[in-house]
């Protein structure tokens, strides 16, 4: 099999369906479909029943070894070294720095830890897990053989079902309860159930990638609607979860974007664990300081002449305050984006987005009132 960094992007198989439109070039889904004629009707299957998503872009890798999960806790920044068979979690890796180089879904199955990423990462990310190896018994490798398909929707367990696929009882962040998370299909690959990025029932299907379009017909007939990237992204952005390359850049930090906390927590970066590489920052931030940023849902003005681009400033009274990251139409709040904001920003303070204008959405927006615990302890030293 080729190593990561030299297998070719070539698009989907599932581009080749009626009605599909590309996701455009510029965007990281390039090479599998955008919408499939109707985006908000995708959109609102996903939310409402059940849409099948292609995210077969996305890299896969595999680490196997009996040392492979005590080994990836050393260099990453979630606890993972006694991952139950059948767990999944949410993992970054970061620089000296702290500042998020990568962000990884990764499973625990049967001897092998999956893990999946985004595509311009991959042959980076298992070029730096090759060379952290040393003497750990543990192989990363290239795990292409798997394609990543999302299940979305609240009929998405019925649908499973009608397949004979498994249905994981839990998500991901339920890791103290009886039951899995995710489960081996019957001819390989398998189904893991996810906490985001809807609301109600969401499950990755990871399918030989040699049967991806055979196993997307499968879903269609059992029910699922077919959708593209969109739809996807615009859940996402609804419920204010944030994509490496996109409403991260280089100076980011994990508590910007939210991905500060344990398995059981929704988050990436466990806050009592040992060293990995970064964590002087992570602890320093969360123990004295405060992030420079936060992560938070704009509305954006639908009667403006286009649309922010990603990377765009969002500015107060002409004065930067802010970054654009993923701007999408969803089929219920109308144009919506994230953005990373300055701290500082109150709420309520009138925006411009690119060329449109642009509010916070309060829901996405969190007080940071609290002292930490370092930082109060320093005050009490210094008799205030």
């Amino acid at each position: 099999m080729a190593a990561a960094s030299d297998r070719p992007l070539e698009p989907s198989p599932v581009l080749g369906r009626p009605g599909a439109v590309a996701s455009p070039a510029e965007l990281p889904d390039h090479g599998t479909a955008w919408h499939y004629g109707d985006p908000f009707g995708e959109q609102r299957a996903a939310a409402t029943s059940v849409a099948v998503i292609d995210r077969s872009t996305r890299a896969v890798l595999a680490v196997t070894g009996e040392e492979r999960l005590t080994w990836l806790h050393t260099i990453s920044s979630q606890h993972i070294a006694s991952l139950p068979d059948g767990r999944s979690a949410e993992n970054l890796s970061l620089d000296v720095n702290g500042r998020v180089e990568d962000h990884l879904v990764l499973t625990d199955l049967d001897g092998t830890t999956w893990i999946d990423t985004e595509a311009a990462r991959g042959p980076a990310l298992l070029g730096f897990l090759t060379k952290m190896v040393f003497w750990s018994k543990a192989e990363p490798r290239d795990g292409g053989e798997l394609a990543v398909l999302s299940l979305i929707g609240p009929q998405a367990p019925s649908v499973l079902r009608a397949v004979g696929a498994p249905v994981p009882e839990l998500p991901y962040d339920a890791a103290k309860l009886p039951g899995t998370t995710a489960a081996v299909l019957p001819d390989g690959g398998f189904v893991r159930r996810m906490p985001w990025p809807s609301r109600t029932d969401s499950f990755d299907v990871l399918v030989p990638r040699d049967r991806l379009e055979e196993w997307w017909a499968t879903f269609v007939v059992a029910g699922a609607r077919e959708a593209g990237s969109w739809a996807y992204e615009a859940l996402r952005v609804e419920t204010v979860r944030p994509r490496l390359g996109l409403d991260t850049d280089e100076r980011t930090i994990p508590h910007e974007v939210g991905w500060i906390g344990g398995v059981t927590e929704f988050g990436a970066v466990h806050l009592d664990k040992g060293c990995y590489r970064g964590q002087e920052t992570v602890a320093r931030v969360h123990n004295l300081g405060k992030p420079p940023r936060r992560l938070v849902l704009l509305h954006l003005d639908g009667s403006a002449d286009g649309r922010p681009e990603t990377g765009d400033d969002v500015t107060a009274e002409g004065r930067t305050v802010g970054r654009v990251g993923t701007v999408v139409d969803h089929f219920e709040l109308g144009p919506i984006a994230l953005a990373l904001i300055k701290r500082a920003v109150p709420v309520d303070t009138a925006l411009t987005a690119g060329p449109c204008a642009a509010s916070i959405d309060p829901d996405s927006y969190a007080p940071d009132t609290a002292i930490q615990a370092g930082r109060a302890a320093v005050d009490r030293l210094r008799g205030r």
